[in-house]
């Protein structure tokens, strides 16, 4: 029982210090390495035969080597190591994200110019219609002008 509490608080402090990662020192397109063993074998205790399993990783947020004669130490280890390799791949994630999100807002400002464009266009068009229907207006009014002064030329060279 006492194992499990520790296992317990030892997650609340990774829990805790989660606040404290830094997301411009891991790059998202680093693959991922995780170098730990469960060999029980003597050779294996010392802390050199446990390199950084994630270099990406700021030192503070590295897996610590667990130690060989307690299940706990390589079960807590074997969670870190977990949470880094999560870690990554959230990383990643938001990188491809990040990513998505400059292609959504480039594709949303070419969209908007394009809208600001055809309200141009239709500003333009409506402008460019109500000038043809004043001209055509204009047009008509001086046919009739010229009909009416055709005939007062007609009428007057009738009675001379």
């Amino acid at each position: 029982m006492a194992g499990s509490k520790q296992l317990e608080q030892t997650s609340k402090s990774i829990d805790s210090s989660a606040h404290m990662i830094t997301t411009a020192r891991v790059p998202a397109d680093k693959p991922v390495r995780i170098a730990f063993s469960l060999s029980d074998s003597p050779d294996d205790a010392s802390s050199e035969n446990f390199p950084l399993a994630f270099p990406e990783l700021d030192q503070q947020l590295q897996p610590l080597p667990p130690c060989h004669d307690s299940k706990e130490s390589m079960q807590v280890y074997k969670q870190h190591c977990k949470i880094a390799e999560e870690y990554h791949e959230v990383k990643k994630e938001i990188a491809l994200l990040e990513e998505r999100k400059k292609e959504l807002i480039a594709r949303l400002e070419q969209v908007e110019k394009e809208s600001m464009d055809a309200a141009q266009l239709a500003k333009e068009y409506a402008e460019l219609t109500e000038e043809n229907r004043t001209l055509k207006l204009a047009q008509t009014q001086c046919v009739e002008q010229l009909e009416k002064l055709r005939i007062q030329y007609q009428k007057r060279q009738g009675s001379s």
